[in-house]
C-alpha cells in the first residue's frame, strides 16, 4: 500500500486528527516481506464460545469470549490459511500451556483474574483444525515467542516475515507482533483476521502497531502477493 494510503484502515473512524499528526513520522509504504511464515494466535475454543454476538452479553457466562468480533473473524482467516497452505508457507499456531507441573501456579499471560480453565478450551477452533505439516507451539505467556522454541524453528526455515492474526489485538497479538519485529523479522498484520473484545481497544492497538512495528494490511491485499514468495 502506497504511503497516501497508510492511514485507510479500521481506525479512521476513531483517531483524532491530532494524534495523526503526532505519528506522522511513521507513515511508509507498506507491504509482504519475503520467505515468510504464517502465525495463528489463539485461535482457541475460549475466544468464540457463546457465538457471534456482543462480548458484553457474554461476560457472565463465557468471559474470555471475543463473541461476534471472533466470528466475523473466521471466514478471512480461513481465506489465509488456504492461501499460506497452496503458497507452501509455514503454518505455526499457538494456545496455552496446560501442562502439569510446567509453571508456577501463579503464571499467566496476563494480569487477568481467570475462573477454571479445562484442556478442550484452549484446542484449536475446529474451523481452523491443524494439518500435518502444521506446528503447534504452547506458551505460557502472551508472546508466542516467550520462551518457546519458536525463532529456532523459523531461522531452521530461512523465515524473514511473518503474517500475524488472531487474538487478542491488545494481547497476545501485539506482544507476539513487538516480539517478531524485535526478532529482526518483517511483520504483516492481516486486518480483517485480527480482532479483541471491543471495537476501540481493537482499533487503537491496531494503529499504534501499524506504526511503530508491523504492517497493517487488508487480507485480499496480503493474499494477492503471496504467490511466488517461496520459489
Amino acid at each position: 500500500m502506497t504511503p497516501d494510503r497508510f492511514e485507510d484502515h479500521v481506525w479512521k473512524d476513531s483517531v483524532p486528527e491530532d494524534l495523526l499528526q503526532i505519528y506522522a513520522p511513521y507513515q511508509r509504504e507498506t507491504f509482504v516481506g519475503p520467505n515468510p511464515a504464517l502465525l495463528l494466535i489463539d485461535l482457541y475454543n475460549l475466544a468464540y464460545q457463546g457465538g457471534p454476538v456482543p462480548p458484553l452479553e457474554l461476560q457472565d457466562s463465557y468471559p474470555s469470549s471475543c463473541g461476534i468480533y471472533a466470528h466475523r473473524a473466521i471466514a478471512p482467516t480461513r481465506r489465509l490459511i488456504a492461501a499460506a497452505r497452496a503458497a507452501t508457507i509455514p503454518i505455526f499456531y499457538c494456545t496455552s500451556d496446560l501442562a502439569p507441573m510446567a509453571a508456577p501456579s501463579d503464571i499467566s499471560a496476563t494480569r487477568r483474574r481467570m475462573s477454571p480453565r479445562s484442556a478442550g478450551d484452549f484446542e484449536i477452533w475446529h474451523e481452523f483444525a491443524p494439518q500435518e505439516g502444521d506446528v503447534i507451539i504452547r506458551k505460557q505467556r502472551a508472546s508466542i515467542f516467550a520462551g518457546t522454541p519458536l525463532i529456532s524453528h523459523l531461522n531452521r526455515l530461512g523465515v524473514q516475515s511473518v503474517f500475524v492474526c488472531g487474538e487478542s489485538t491488545s494481547g497476545c497479538v501485539r506482544a507476539s507482533s513487538v516480539d517478531a519485529y524485535s526478532n529482526g523479522l518483517k511483520v504483516t498484520l492481516v486486518e480483517e483476521c485480527t480482532y479483541d473484545r471491543h471495537g476501540l481497544i481493537h482499533k487503537i492497538n491496531l494503529f499504534d502497531l501499524h506504526h511503530k512495528y508491523a504492517d497493517v494490511m487488508e487480507v485480499d491485499e496480503v493474499i494477492d502477493q503471496m504467490p511466488g514468495l517461496n520459489t
